[in-house]
């Protein structure tokens, strides 16, 4: 875990009673926890930053403005009560900012790591429109929760009753692991299927420990179980047992197994040992990571060591790659995307991050083929330029001619994008509905598709998005299963079954 930080201890105690000033961002700068050395960070996979002290904490919290209309809750897909639990932690009352920061959010310690704060609430902070920077709320969201679990008041679920009804949810990640958690507050014998040896899904396997350390993801599974969560691991859905034998089983079958599809690139050559998918290349780093037997790592062939690697791609996975590349120690690294920087899908954050550990960003760039002959040796590429928007509002890139250039390459990473598997055949349930883009087709209020008591949630109902939207999806379900099994004429249906 990172060390505390000294950022931003000035004006303010670390432990207040009474009223505390807020609104102090004229006078006090927006300062982030210290942030390890490029050099230094680039050497390990440990988190960059380091933890805010509780003097830190508090005088950053002060600068809230505490507004009228909240716009950081408001572009919070959890609406997470953030000037509440800033003015609290200011306040020196970390305990009781802690009871508030988890009562909307299954895991902020997680989603204050990993959520693009930039893009959410910390971009639509009114401080930062106004010009004085905005509050550092991701960071002292972290700091808050790392607090409670040092301090031992992260207590697992003790239900007031337990209820007989049992719901089977079928994958371990961050909406199966949100919901799983708010079934059993309510009582209900819960069930977490998931495919691998450990619980988390990519929280665990996709994404890099530099952002978000594995301990951490960890201890959220240990609370689930010890609060009478059962995890069955190594379990797939389909090989072990298929959708309709877990109905049979349970009351209610939640499915939350995310998008792990990758999207293919057709190009000439694009068949060329080296050239692999992003959560391929992903996972095998994180189990070495973890201590795990990885053939493939081992072998070379999934190891950047030495390499000039290639990332295609320009949203959050293909920072992730990049990183790792540095860390394992690449000859060269190039992150190619055929859009400028300002119009990136990706965190800004991420990227100032990327290009201070070596990464070099070849914006308005595509790749339109693949040289070598059995292994890939360059990245044949055309250079763009942003034209007229297209149907979305984004300027669409137009190919500049005779600009086609080779990229020295033999390790190319493939992060496009991830789609659904084809869940009614893997689950060998040809009934279960499914949009024509592969996702499960729900009832957006209650989160049940049209099998009844069948619920889908997180990304395998949305597409491919972020961890704090599979919370906020895991938690909604949640309360359409415990809606539906409340329901007087589905009562007798589910206590038989």
């Amino acid at each position: 875990m990172a060390k505390k930080s000294n950022a931003g201890k000035t004006g303010i105690a670390a432990q207040t009673s009474g009223p505390v000033e807020m609104l102090r961002f004229v006078e006090t700068g927006r300062v982030m926890p210290d942030k390890r050395g490029a050099r230094e960070r680039g050497a390990d996979f440990d988190e960059i930053y380091r933890e805010f002290d509780p003097a830190g904490a508090a005088t950053q919290s002060s600068r809230c403005s505490q507004c009228g209309v909240p716009f950081c809750q408001v572009h919070c897909p959890l609406h997470n009560n953030i000037p509440d639990w800033l003015m609290l932690t200011a306040s020196g009352r970390l305990e009781e900012a802690y009871a508030l920061a988890s009562a909307t959010n299954n895991m902020p310690e997680i989603c204050g790591r990993i959520c693009p704060q930039d893009r959410l609430c910390e971009g639509n902070c009114v401080i930062e429109q106004s010009g004085h920077g905005s509050v550092t709320i991701g960071s002292i969201e972290k700091y808050i929760t790392d607090t409670a679990w040092e301090r031992g008041w992260v207590k697992a679920a003790k239900p007031a009753r337990e209820r007989k009804e049992s719901v089977g949810i079928v994958g371990a990640g961050p909406a199966g692991m949100a919901a799983a958690e708010q079934l059993r507050h309510k009582g209900y014998q819960v069930h977490v299927y998931d495919r691998y040896d450990r619980v988390g899904g990519l929280l665990i396997y996709g994404i890099p420990g530099f952002k978000l350390e594995k301990d951490v993801v960890e201890r959220r599974g240990r609370l689930l179980a010890d609060g009478g969560v059962t995890f069955h691991l190594d379990f797939q859905v389909g090989r072990d047992a298929t959708l309709a034998d877990l109905r049979k089983r349970h009351s209610a079958v939640l499915i939350a197994t995310g998008v792990y599809r990758t999207r293919e690139i057709h190009a000439p050559g694009s068949g060329l040992a080296g050239i692999v998918p992003a959560l391929e290349y992903l996972t095998a780093s994180n189990r070495k990571g973890l201590g795990d037997d990885v053939p493939d790592f081992d072998s070379g062939r999934l190891d950047a060591s030495g390499r000039n690697v290639v990332v295609l791609g320009g949203g959050d996975t293909a920072m992730d790659c990049v990183r790792t590349a540095i860390r394992q120690g690449a000859r060269s690294v190039k992150c190619l995307y055929r859009r400028d920087r300002e119009n990136m899908p990706g965190s800004l954050r991420e990227v100032t991050n990327a290009e201070e550990e070596g990464v070099e960003f070849v914006w308005l760039t595509q790749p339109v083929a693949f040289l070598g002959d059995k292994a890939v040796r360059a990245v044949r590429a055309e250079r763009m330029r942003l034209g007229a928007p297209d149907s979305s509002g984004r300027q669409a890139p137009e190919v500049i001619e005779d600009s086609a250039h080779n990229i020295d390459a033999d390790l190319v990473v493939t992060a496009l994008g991830f789609d659904p598997e084809d869940l009614p055949a893997l689950f060998g349930e040809a009934k279960l509905p499914v949009t024509r883009w592969g996702t499960v087709k729900v009832d957006p209020r209650t989160q049940m598709s049209a099998m009844e008591g069948v619920f889908a949630a997180g990304d395998i109902v949305r597409g491919a998005s972020l961890v704090v939207w599979a919370v906020r999806d895991g938690r909604d379900a949640a309360e359409g299963i415990h809606a539906w099994l409340e329901s007087s004429e589905n009562k007798a249906l589910a206590r038989a079954s």
